[in-house]
């Protein structure tokens, strides 16, 4: 009896843990000159207080657990700053900064890397910028609803920056310089990644213009076989191994290997093409979070529907907007370069 007592006390002890998502801890950013919202989860009533430069704020977990409370809006402040919330535990968010925070997403061409530029090197070896933070949401391809992910924020650094967004890292050093503020920088990239896809499936389903996108999905995934895919990824292994023998005989023999790795099956139920897959999976966990705006590099993979394209692209920047309920935030995109043989007479192009 005692020993079922103890279990049941531990248990309720680790449910009523105060916990935080990634998007909110050490090292992160405020947006300026807006209110902040912040959020977390504990046992359903208790109640959280949370306090921030001089402010306190407080808000009771609902019966799912979920608390939310807005900060007030402060200054720029390069001051390294405590958040302290209290709820069933003590958590102190340590190194906070209040400057510009922006969203860098898109595709490959958003997610190409610092460490893959011409001047990766110099690069990365001048990327010493401590009120610069960075933050990278994992590739997680779903139709169920995220509400977190795995990551944390850290100080832009020669260790870190690598990996991170070429595009966004750069925006956001100019960014830093001529504003002389902090600046925070989210990376939910996905290469590859169509536009559909980081739109709530939901909303598509409803708009008479997208049902070609719908419709095209359902006969995906009403023929899609797990068992068939399971055996593309079985010959996939093999012809992998294959090469990675090749390559080292060719290495002992010290001869010239020039054939690329086999690449890999794709999921498409797990992938960055299905309708609301990112939205889903790697966009919902940072809805909410103070930002100024995002950036956006995408289109290749819309390009071959560039009429639909028209309608889809400002349907998901509002969506986009209504989700973080902020307002007409900005939403700055590149236009894709020329690309493909010049023709000396018009001609349909699919790009």
């Amino acid at each position: 009896m005692r020993i079922l007592c103890l279990l049941t006390l531990l248990a309720v002890s680790a449910r009523a843990e105060l916990k935080l998502p990634a998007i909110i801890g050490d090292n992160m950013v405020l947006q300026q000159k807006q209110a902040n919202p912040l959020w977390g989860w504990d046992a359903p009533g208790t109640e959280v207080t949370v306090t921030f430069a001089g402010q306190t704020k407080k808000a009771k977990a609902d019966d799912k657990g979920k608390w939310t409370v807005k900060l007030d809006a402060v200054s720029a402040n390069a001051k390294p700053a405590t958040i302290t919330i209290k709820g069933s535990s003590t958590r102190e968010l340590k190194n906070v900064l209040v400057g510009e925070v922006w969203i860098c997403s898109g595709q490959s061409n958003m997610g190409f890397t610092v460490g893959g530029t011409w001047d990766a090197d110099l690069d990365i070896a001048q990327a010493k910028f401590p009120l610069i933070r960075l933050i990278s949401v994992p590739q997680v391809g779903t139709q169920e609803i995220q509400d977190d992910f795995k990551g944390q924020w850290e100080e832009c650094s020669p260790a870190n920056v690598g990996p991170f967004t070429a595009v966004g890292y750069h925006f956001g050093r100019v960014l830093h310089e001529m504003l002389g503020v902090p600046v925070g920088l989210v990376d939910n990239a996905w290469g590859g990644s169509s536009c559909e896809a980081w739109v709530k499936r939901e909303l598509l389903e409803k708009d008479p213009r997208f049902a070609s996108i719908i419709a095209n999905w359902k006969n995906t995934e009403a023929t899609f076989s797990q068992e068939a895919f399971d055996k593309q990824v079985a010959a996939h292994k093999t012809k992998l191994d294959a090469w990675a023998k090749a390559r080292v005989e060719a290495a002992k023999a010290k001869t010239l290997f020039t054939a690329q790795a086999p690449r890999a099956p794709q999921n498409p139920l797990t992938g960055q093409h299905r309708p609301g897959n990112l939205y889903a999976g790697v966009l919902h966990p940072t809805i909410g979070y103070g930002i100024k705006g995002v950036i956006w590099y995408q289109g290749e993979s819309n390009a071959s529907r560039a009429k639909e394209y028209g309608d889809l692209f400002p349907f998901m920047i509002e969506h986009w907007r209504k989700e973080w309920q902020q307002g007409d935030f900005p939403f700055s995109w590149v236009q894709l370069a020329d690309f493909k043989p010049y023709q000396t007479e018009p001609v349909e192009s699919d790009w």
